[in-house]
């Protein structure tokens, strides 16, 4: 697999003291590559870095063979970028918002422009309401739009920041085919805390947590770091509950008529008579890493 980005011991301070990326290293290439860390983990001040918005203090990021701090304009032509904060014109129709973006990436053949936004409109099924302003479109709508915008210069590498926050079940399942679909031969870079966008979408992901890499691999071996951590308690009273919540991270709750089932992680739950080892999930191997500080050192996984 060829290799198209490269973090070299990237590091970020702010105000000369807060480092938000702290000696950050892997590579990744071909397919969806998934950023997995809580909201202040250092993954947007990563991508920003990427995509040349900001510079490292220290250390570089290479992109298909370019550097981002000496050959900044040669990376931005062959990036595709959807920020968190995706800003579009209310007053413009799709079609003219897409046709401005195009103007604005060198798109300059009206005949290859129109064939280029009539291919994106269709692939985010959004041609039926091209001539619709995109002030009133949904936010499902805004970020396939976003997605539309991104990927009209055909970029080898497309970059997507939260992409799914705030949007209902149905969307988020769209969101994640059409860059899965987009994926193919390319470098897709999905950066969420949402972790069932990582999930069912990304063969190898990352794990940041206060801007240093805790881990890089597979979805597999990263969970399978957490087996044997984590139970399944059947409660009837509160101080059971109580104990619980003391002693324990809790994952999850859910009451059936059978009682409450509480869903725990922690290092001696092997040592815990009670409740029921259970098979662990992307979501317990996250929350176990953002909670448990004393095990990070000895996980932590370079590429």
């Amino acid at each position: 697999m060829k290799e198209l980005v490269s973090f070299e011991h990237v590091t970020k301070i702010y105000n000369r003291k807060f480092k938000a990326l702290n000696d950050v290293s892997f590579k990744i290439g071909e397919g969806m590559f998934g950023l997995l860390g809580a909201n202040g983990a250092g993954k947007t001040t990563l991508m920003k870095s990427l995509v040349t918005l900001n510079n490292p203090e220290k250390g570089r990021i290479i992109v298909d063979g370019y550097d981002t701090q000496k050959q900044g304009l040669e990376v931005r032509n062959i990036v595709g970028y959807l920020p968190q904060d995706f800003s579009i014109y209310p007053n413009l129709t799709a079609y003219e918002f897409l046709d401005y973006i195009a103007q604005i990436n060198k798109i300059n053949n009206s005949k290859v422009r129109k064939n280029k936004i009539e291919e994106v409109l269709e692939g985010v099924n959004l041609w039926q309401v091209k001539d619709k302003k995109v002030g009133g479109f949904s936010g499902g709508m805004k970020r396939r739009l976003g997605i539309a915008q991104a990927i009209l210069k055909d970029p080898k590498i497309l970059i997507v920041d939260e992409p799914t926050a705030g949007l209902d079940p149905e969307e988020r399942i769209r969101f994640r085919m059409l860059l899965t679909e987009f994926s193919q031969n390319k470098c897709v870079i999905l950066s969420t805390h949402i972790v069932e966008d990582i999930a069912s979408s990304c063969e190898t992901i990352g794990f940041l947590n206060k801007g240093t890499l805790m881990y890089f691999g597979s979805p597999v071996d990263f969970i399978e770091k957490v087996r044997g951590k984590v139970k399944e308690f059947c409660i009837s009273d509160r101080k059971e509950m109580l104990y619980l919540k003391n002693t324990y991270e809790i994952i999850s709750e859910r009451r059936t008529s059978n009682g409450t089932f509480i869903r725990v992680i922690g290092d001696n739950l092997l040592n815990e008579v009670r409740g029921t080892l259970v098979e662990p999930n992307l979501e317990d191997a996250y929350m176990y890493y953002v909670k448990y500080d004393e095990c990070r050192e000895e996980n932590i996984k370079h590429a």
